[in-house]
Parts: structure tokens; C-alpha cells; sequence
């Protein structure tokens, strides 16, 4: 379930047929606000595709972020 706009609408997700993704991105957290959250949105689709991360193993920044998201939400990290 998405929600758009404040109502929440059913969209299907297909399932990825990759079952990992190697991610690497800064360990800032950048200039711009939209950055952390596009980070923070990217380790959110990992998990709504039951995708795992590998991921240059840093804990802060943008990286920390999308690694923080996809293991909050139940995936696996490899780092």
C-alpha cells in the first residue's frame, strides 16, 4: 500500500527477479535534504522488493542511510 497525497492507495509491486544490489554512495549526508531522503526511499524499495544490499560498509552518511532503511526493514545487509 503507497500513500499519495494523504490517502492510501493499493499498488502492486512486482518482485524483483535480482536478489541483491551493490550500492555505493557518499558518507555525507550532502547539501540538500532531498538527498538523505532519496537515500532513506532507495533502501525502503530494496525492502518492498525483498531485495538484500551490498554495500561499501560505511555506517554514516548517505550510505549509512540506505543500509540503516534495508535493515530496519528485515533485509539483509552485507557491508
Amino acid at each position: 500500500m503507497v500513500e499519495c497525497e494523504g490517502r492510501k492507495e493499493m499498488e502492486e509491486v512486482k518482485e524483483s527477479r535480482f536478489k541483491r544490489i551493490c550500492v555505493f554512495c557518499g558518507s555525507s549526508p550532502g547539501n540538500k535534504s532531498s538527498y538523505k531522503d532519496a537515500a532513506i526511499e532507495l533502501g525502503n524499495e530494496l525492502v518492498s522488493r525483498n531485495i538484500d544490499l551490498v554495500y561499501g560498509g560505511g555506517s554514516i552518511g548517505l550510505m549509512g542511510l540506505v543500509s540503516q532503511a534495508v535493515y530496519d526493514g528485515g533485509r539483509h545487509v552485507i557491508g
